[in-house]
């Protein structure tokens, strides 16, 4: 019995290469935030203008959040792999959550922004620009993103670093620099626009680690 077990385990071991999960994640995520950012303004009570000019870059943008989402899903199944006995019940449940929670608020967010785009392109701009319906859905989409969507990014990468320190998975100053990024996150997301690309910065760093230290080992 214990035998087959053993075998069913190296079987379903964790490929190598799925330490790149985080990388496309990263790489998803800068896109999606450089090209969000180029067609929507940073003010969330803007009168929406844009919503006369192309969208299309809009809508590649919302299209990249679900394969962003199934990575970043990737990349915590890496960090569990990686942590293996070592996991503590504690932080794993706060880790685990953070993250889901995260992608939750994240495909919330986009969810709004797709749906204001989706009625701009099926009626008349003007009828919606400076409409009550817009306002309220473009201001939901920039709470939900930058202040509970970087939140919970923000307790992912607190509880991350703290497994981090705990059990060596990662250098020390990765886990130092999580918690620096961490803070700036719950201080300062509300105000600053490019706040949900500093998470990703952190998960390529670690990614990054981890591909290297496979390909090592290999």
């Amino acid at each position: 019995m214990a035998k087959n077990v053993a075998l069913i385990r190296a079987r379903m071991k964790t490929p190598k290469a799925a330490a790149t999960a985080g990388i496309v994640f990263s790489a998803l995520m800068f896109s999606i935030v450089w090209l969000l950012r180029r067609s929507i303004p940073v003010d969330p009570l803007e009168p929406g203008t844009w919503l006369a000019a192309d969208t299309r870059m809009i809508e590649l943008a919302l299209n990249l959040v679900p394969i962003a989402g199934v990575a970043f899903l990737w990349f915590v199944a890496v960090l569990r792999d990686r942590l293996g006995e070592q996991e503590d019940r504690f932080f794993s449940t706060v880790f685990l959550g953070s993250a889901l929670l995260f992608l939750a608020m994240l495909f919330a967010a986009a969810s709004l922004t797709g749906a204001v785009t989706l009625l701009a392109s099926n009626t008349e701009p003007g009828a919606l620009i400076d409409s009550a319906t817009f306002h309220f859905a473009r201001a939901a989409a920039y709470i939900v993103a930058n202040v509970y969507a970087i939140k919970m990014g923000a307790v992912f990468m607190f509880s991350t670093s703290t497994v981090v320190i705990q059990t060596g998975i990662a250098p020390r100053w990765m886990a130092y620099l999580g918690f620096l990024l961490a803070l700036a996150l719950l201080i300062g997301s509300y105000y600053v626009g490019w706040s949900l690309a500093v998470m990703p910065v952190w998960v390529l760093l670690i990614s990054v680690f981890i591909l290297m230290d496979n390909l090592r080992r290999r």
